[in-house]
């Protein structure tokens, strides 16, 4: 059995929780230190740094509702998953818990309050999410993806820590490959995605903006797009019609690599997202996902528009004719997009999962 300190990570079970912890627990494995997830049932699905043996599910809710019922049904569940990882905690006797977001995030880090183990918080937004809010005041130290999150709140800025958002391997790979802006008349590489919330806007947008261009730029095209299983056939062919070089999927495994070999990528603005364009240093059209009660998405665009790296366009005004417009525009001037990757690049922390690494063994007490 090993001896040495265990650092038990919680995150949600989606990606953008996941890829965070997954970079974390390899920069912790490599220093020597044992590393467990804490997460939901999702997480089941994703493969990486966390074989089977390394997880541990706990129950949890999110609140999908105001009603008692809905508020007293969460609050069972969430005391249900505190008493399971109170359990956890003291039978694994970790040295520090760190959360990385989402509802999942909560009984872990309440049961270690409870039970006297240092804790940290990590969240990757321009706004801070509602559950790392709860749990704020509640952990030894807080680190930050982006500067300024917490500069409202003195108490909670003081034990706060800029570190990034700790990228996977694939990321940093991709980080090393230099933008390269389109010739004028050869290939333009465009790349859309929208997770799993947003698939749907750019399959009922983007098509339409392409039949606005000029033909010529249509057989310059290069275009990815993720694309949900439902709305494929009515996607391709409008991309078939103007025969368009077009490779559409409802997932690609290999994002890091598309993101770095493309000129333009079409996007909603996760933190995750934000995080990776910035990372990679690659030009974009970011569109926030609307009706978010903190308006997350909206502030993580503005940052990288803040840097002329990402046009933000909010998605009432998202329309084929606008999408158009900025598209034709950037094909016009390569060296605006040039321009907009060395923005974007200038806000990516590549060496984020060390500084976080560093925090958690000095909040740890370890070395």
């Amino acid at each position: 059995m090993s001896t040495a300190p265990l650092i038990l990570l919680a995150a949600g079970g989606t990606g953008g929780h996941l890829f965070p912890a997954e970079a974390l627990a390899d920069a912790l494995m490599k220093r020597g230190l044992r590393v467990r997830l804490v997460t939901d049932s999702r997480a089941l699905r994703y493969s990486g740094v966390f074989t089977r043996d390394m997880l541990d599910v706990v129950p949890s809710a999110t609140v999908r509702g105001r009603s008692p019922w809905a508020l007293a049904r969460t609050g069972a569940m969430l005391a249900a998953g505190t008493a399971v990882a109170l359990n956890l905690i003291r039978r694994n006797k970790p040295a520090a818990v760190i959360g990385f977001g989402g509802y999942p995030t909560l009984p872990p880090l309440i049961a270690a309050r409870l039970a006297g183990v240092p804790s940290i918080i990590h969240d990757a937004n321009a706004v801070m999410g509602r559950a790392n809010r709860f749990l704020s005041g509640r952990v030894s130290a807080i680190a930050t993806s982006l500067p300024g999150v917490l500069d409202r709140d003195p108490a909670l800025a003081a034990k706060t820590t800029v570190t990034g958002t700790p990228m996977r391997p694939a990321i940093l790979a991709a980080s090393a490959v230099p933008y390269a802006a389109p010739d004028m008349t050869g290939p333009l590489r465009v790349l859309v995605v929208g997770g799993s919330q947003g698939a749907r806007v750019m399959s009922d947008i983007v098509p339409h903006a392409i039949e606005k261009l000029e033909p010529a730029l249509w057989h310059r095209l290069v275009l990815t797009q993720q694309v949900r299983d439902e709305d494929m056939a009515r996607v391709s062919a409008i991309y078939d019609r103007l025969k368009i070089n077009a490779e559409l999927a409802p997932f690609f495994s290999d994002l890091p690599a598309r993101l770095a070999s493309n000129h333009l990528v079409i996007s909603r603005s996760g933190a995750g997202t934000v995080a990776e364009l910035g990372a990679i240093g690659r030009p974009s059209i970011l569109v926030p996902l609307p009706g978010a009660i903190d308006q997350d998405q909206f502030a993580n665009a503005g940052v990288l528009a803040a840097v002329n790296g990402a046009i933000r366009i909010v998605q009432s005004d998202f329309t084929p004719d606008r999408l158009a417009s900025e598209i034709s525009s950037l094909a016009a001037e390569p060296s605006r997009l040039a321009a907009m990757a060395s923005g974007a690049h200038s806000i990516g922390k590549l060496d984020a999962a060390e500084r976080l690494a560093d925090l958690v063994m000095k909040v740890a007490g370890i070395g």
